[in-house]
């Protein structure tokens, strides 16, 4: 079995049929990571959105979408390369990210996105 195939409770498979329901009609934003099992940066990134969806419980929902199976869903979204890592804030993408980054980068866009400073554990930058 394939790591996408093991999905954590907190990241939730979805298809064309419940995209509606499920990311449009969230009352919380939405995290869409755009997927396919042969894709070796996506099975590279599946531990840390799943690490993420723990961390953002009851903030942020999180959904992965299989693009081979959900074509028309990868079409309107114009999803030209995978991974592709979306926001959905009340129906409207607020965000994306193409390729396959650290957890920083997508805590940064998720946190920005909640109006959230920063987790205090990050390193301060320093001005020379």
């Amino acid at each position: 079995m394939n790591k996408q195939a093991i999905s954590n409770k907190k990241v939730i498979l979805v298809s064309e049929s419940d995209f509606d329901s499920t990311v449009l009609q969230s009352e919380v934003p939405v995290f869409v990571d755009f997927y396919a099992d042969w894709c070796g940066p996506c099975n590279m990134i599946a531990p840390t959105i799943e690490a993420l969806s723990e961390e953002y419980a009851g903030k942020v929902k999180f959904v992965k979408i299989n693009v081979d199976r959900n074509q028309q869903l990868a079409m309107k979204y114009d999803i030209l390369s995978i991974p592709t890592s979306m926001l959905f804030e009340n129906g409207i993408v607020k965000d994306s990210l193409i390729g396959a980054y650290p957890a920083s980068a997508y805590r940064e866009r998720i946190d920005h996105a909640l109006g959230t400073s920063p987790s205090e554990t990050a390193t301060p930058m320093v001005r020379q």
